[in-house]
């Protein structure tokens, strides 16, 4: 007889956070591309569009770790600090956590264990690290996504223009 509390009997939750996003720039070499979204920049596979071109993302919380310093050797491309906002109690051993990344909100689907380990709290400022982001193919308004900072032009100086 199988035991009540067996990992296959385990409660699953599809919580995915969708956001528009610019792609800012292809590398044919490494197959990435980055997308530029109100959270800050993506790394993912090569996206079948032209730079400029903004694109539906989606970010599955089940593809969402949490850690409290800035991770450094993982194989994870995207991590992004942020902070936690909420902290919502799922059925054992479940919980979303909600991560404010500045400009967007990312979910996370963790256990209850690793909430206790780490002492996660509201409030508590931690790095989302994102294991996988898909591309819907819709193309988006250009004006639904943040645009990329502009950098001072070169004709301007510490003590004004030229």
């Amino acid at each position: 007889m199988l035991d009540q509390r067996s990992p296959l009997l385990a409660r699953t939750h599809r919580f995915v956070t969708v956001f528009p996003a610019r792609l800012l720039r292809h590398d044919d070499v490494l197959g990435l591309s980055t997308l530029l979204f109100a959270g800050g920049e993506l790394r993912v596979p090569l996206v079948d569009a032209a730079v400029d071109t903004v694109v539906e993302a989606e970010i599955d919380a089940s593809d969402v770790s949490i850690a409290l310093s800035r991770p450094m050797d993982v194989t994870i491309l995207n991590r992004l600090p942020g902070e936690i906002v909420s902290l919502q109690l799922l059925a054992p051993p479940f919980v979303v956590a909600t991560l404010s990344l500045g400009g967007a909100e990312l979910q996370a689907i963790i256990t209850r264990e690793s909430v206790e380990r780490l002492a996660l709290i509201e409030g508590l400022r931690a790095w989302a690290m994102i294991k996988a982001v898909a591309i819907s193919g819709r193309t988006l308004d250009p004006d639904s996504a943040p645009y990329p900072r502009r950098w001072p032009s070169s004709e301007r100086t510490s003590s004004g223009r030229r």
